[in-house]
């Protein structure tokens, strides 16, 4: 198990690092495409989550230092480190995206059956879709295509890219819930309801949600809301 904890950490790094040289590349002709493509193919990590047989190897070996490294990259790191990929996003953006994925994966690890630590990691990967895809293309669609705005405490939004993070959460939770099932794990039975009223939930969050601190409250609100479906 130790070995396959291992490999998998390997190949998540090795996945990481190349996200990271392509988004720089692709940062001054595209700082917004960039960023976008930065936050979303690093969220692919969620299908690495049921490899690992100890959900404390993904905490200690992968998302806390994750979580630690972002935030020195942020101007309110004691360390002052010049980086390019977080300056041309939200300042606290990707230290939010990588710290409630440390969050979550801790909460439902104490929460879950002593014999089974992973049962609810199902939960954790459900909560991350919005973030990584829905938000992620919502806000692609959203510049290049919105044209019906609206402002929700100081930051404007716009009906298109809120469609968007909508449509593409209720597809891509189906797609991720029938992987995780399709690969053992624990999971309750389907319901196509459960997820649409979840990503319209999801996705209203993240309008009344300003600036980064969208990465935090739509997974904390929608592992919750997951949580209660599993449990009820």
């Amino acid at each position: 198990m130790i070995f396959t904890d291992i490999l998998a950490l390997i190949v998540v790094y090795i996945y990481v690092i190349i996200i990271f040289i392509v988004s720089e590349f692709m940062l001054n002709a595209r700082p917004e495409v960039s960023r976008k493509f930065l936050h979303i193919m690093v969220g692919n990590m969620i299908f690495a989550m049921p490899f690992f047989s100890n959900t404390w190897v993904m905490v200690f070996g992968l998302t806390l230092p994750a979580s630690i490294g972002t935030f020195l990259l942020t101007e309110y790191s004691p360390i002052k480190i010049e980086n390019s990929v977080t300056e041309s996003g939200h300042a606290l953006g990707l230290f939010f995206y990588s710290a409630i994925w440390t969050i979550l994966i801790i909460i439902f690890t104490f929460i879950a059956p002593a014999n089974d630590p992973k049962f609810y990691i199902w939960i954790v990967a459900l909560a991350i879709v919005p973030m990584v895809y829905g938000d992620g293309f919502a806000a692609l669609i959203g510049q290049k295509f919105g044209r019906l705005k609206y402002t929700v405490f100081g930051g404007q939004k716009s009906v298109e890219g809120s469609l968007t993070m909508f449509v593409i959460t209720t597809v891509m939770s189906v797609f991720v819930w029938m992987v995780f099932a399709s690969i053992g794990c624990t999971m309750p039975e389907f319901n196509i309801v459960y997820i649409i009223l979840i990503s319209a939930v999801a996705t209203i969050c993240e309008a009344l949600s300003y600036g980064g601190i969208d990465n935090l409250t739509v997974p904390a609100l929608t592992s919750i809301l997951y949580y209660l479906v599993a449990v009820l």
